[in-house]
């Protein structure tokens, strides 16, 4: 297997510690290829002005956090901004105390592009963006260069700026958004980098009074727990504008707001679902994508789920005609499964061949001997209910370091011995490996 280190090494370090990549997942997708091909057309419908919604449901294990980094990854090839947060105690759609207003500020924190996967890319959009009008402006307005020190040059930069961004006075929001852009132009232009900072800071949610906002930067509002999704719209808007392709809002773990003990909280955010998505499907946002990742008893617990408020409901209810062959990925929910024992044993091959390739060594692990441990982690009492395939793949990339550290160590205590099991068996693992083979 060819692969870059820095991928290998992402790899073998996120799957070791139990977390997806953040790189490389296309070296071990499996299982996965209808799901992305989905995701890629929906991408292009963003991409045409559109706005999707997609909740992806499914047990802990079943790679609802791969899913959404598999988003994220096809979505920086297709030069999307992407943001991420996950749900918790403190961070919800809808609540006081800051609670609300922290998701934004968890997603501005995580803002990414291809160029800064890790997150953090807010300065650098908005300086690129920045730089390429001044770029813009020298060649049409025949300037030597870029003239900080000429204020016609300064003036018309920034007749440019307020070109764009007046187109999102409109918005709700937009405003005091637009106003903020221009006073971080005046900041760059000037060197300024506490107005910037303040920018920023605004930008990011985290003024926490009108007075001290009106006092820094002259705006008459602050980004808060009751207005924070409309700045979310106004962000799709403006990169858009500046020449990408859309924004993605991954957000994970929504077990926790099915955990809000008190019903009237909870069904405020669930009622923020429903605007939310109200608010896509009816062409009311234009180039967001957002997608949400929970567990079954998240959508479908009458009694405290997605399920217990009619509204969501309705709207949510799988197509009847669907089957576990026959799926329909347009829909707004789609349930995910965990990876049968087939799949996870090519994904296991694959895990073998990068860690050969990272560490410089020519693998002696067989196939049947991957197969072997296979049986042997789901034999274990307990396994078939409480085994995901994350712990399968911890465990064996824990094998593959101590076979590689210590030749010598006895390779049966890893994949027992090398036995023929037939393909139909009373035990509980009930698994065939016919797709795999030859």
């Amino acid at each position: 297997m060819k692969i870059k280190k820095r991928d290998s090494a992402a790899i073998l370090n996120s799957l070791s510690g139990g977390v997806v990549p953040s790189r490389g997942l296309q070296y071990i997708m499996v299982g996965r290829a209808d799901e992305a091909k989905q995701i890629l057309t929906d991408l292009d419908n963003v991409k045409k002005g559109s706005s999707v919604i997609k909740l992806f449901i499914g047990p802990f294990g079943s790679g609802k956090s791969f899913i959404q980094a598999l988003i994220q990854q096809i979505a920086f090839n297709e030069k999307f901004v992407v943001a991420k947060a996950d749900f918790t105690p403190e961070r919800r759609l809808y609540g006081g105390e800051g609670k609300a207003v922290a998701l934004y500020t968890e997603l501005m924190k995580n803002l990414s592009i291809s160029t800064v996967p890790e997150g953090g890319a807010l300065p650098t959009i908005l300086d690129k963006w920045i730089s390429e009008i001044q770029s813009k402006v020298v060649q049409e307005k025949e300037y030597g260069s870029v003239e900080f020190d000429n204020p016609q040059f300064v003036k018309d930069v920034e007749k440019e700026i307020i070109a764009v961004v007046s187109k999102m006075d409109e918005l709700t929001g937009g405003y005091d958004f637009s106003r903020i852009l221009t006073l971080y132009f005046k900041g760059f232009v000037e060197d300024n980098n506490e107005l910037q900072r303040k920018a920023l800071r605004w930008l990011r949610g985290e003024y926490g009074t009108k007075t001290e906002a009106r006092m820094d930067l002259g705006v008459r509002d602050i980004i808060d727990d009751h207005n924070y999704f409309n700045y979310i719209k106004v962000l799709s808007q403006f990169v858009k504008q500046i020449g990408y392709s859309g924004l993605v809002v991954n957000l994970d773990e929504a077990i926790n707001l099915y955990k809000i003990t008190h019903p009237q909280t909870r069904d405020k955010n669930y009622e923020t679902i429903l605007k939310i998505y109200n608010d896509t499907l009816q062409g009311n946002i234009e180039g967001l994508y957002i997608t949400i990742g929970g567990t079954p008893e998240f959508l479908e617990d009458e009694r405290r789920g997605l399920f217990s408020y009619g509204a969501l409901k309705r709207r949510l209810q799988s197509n009847r005609f669907e089957t576990n062959e026959y799926r329909d990925l347009s829909q707004p929910v789609i349930k995910l499964t965990p990876l049968k024992h087939d799949e996870t044993y090519v994904l296991l091959q694959k895990i073998r061949d990068i860690h050969a390739e990272h560490f410089g060594y020519e693998t002696t692990v067989t196939d049947e001997e991957i197969k072997n441990f296979i049986r042997q982690e789901y034999s274990r009492p307990g396994a078939e209910e409480h085994l995901t395939v994350g712990d399968v793949i911890r465990n064996f990339i824990g094998a593959l370091n101590i076979l590689h550290q210590n030749p010598n160590y006895n390779r049966t205590e890893i994949f027992g011995i090398n036995e023929k099991v037939p393909t139909t068996q009373t035990s509980s693992i009930h698994f065939r490996f016919s797709r795999t083979e030859g």
